[in-house]
């Protein structure tokens, strides 16, 4: 399945960048995203589900919905393909991760958070390719 495995890689290719916001580092450095954090479902002809389940790098980061939501901006601006996209903390690794599951899951929540200034600025800080 190549294409399959296209999709995967590109997927893990455009998270890879993503800095955290407050270390340096990019999520994969930090090992908040891996190769094994993305799955590819095929839904339709040419439609894929992307999931993505990332691992804070402390049980109580208060900054894991902000990196969901840095995910789900750069995938949904970079992937190649018609695509619905699920985003999760991986079990059992946030005190929070039900609420934030739903927060960074939801259309209304996300679009009103990339209309706060403050938050956007973050967010292409943290997505924007280094030069």
């Amino acid at each position: 399945r190549p294409l399959y495995n296209d999709l995967l890689s590109s997927a893990l290719d455009i998270i890879r960048t993503i800095r955290d916001p407050e270390k340096p580092n990019t999520l994969e450095e930090l090992e908040v995203v891996t190769e094994s954090c993305v799955e590819v479902q095929e839904i339709g002809e040419d439609e894929y589900l992307v999931i993505i389940r990332f691992t804070p790098t402390v049980p109580h980061c208060s900054l894991a919905t902000l990196i969901g939501l840095c995910l789900r901006i750069k995938l949904q601006r970079c992937l190649p393909f018609r695509h619905k996209l699920e985003i999760y903390i991986s079990e059992g690794t946030h005190s929070t991760e039900e609420d934030i599951n739903k927060q960074i899951n939801d259309k209304e929540r996300v679009a009103a958070a990339m209309e706060n200034p403050n938050l956007r600025e973050i967010v292409e800080q943290c997505v924007t390719e280094p030069d």
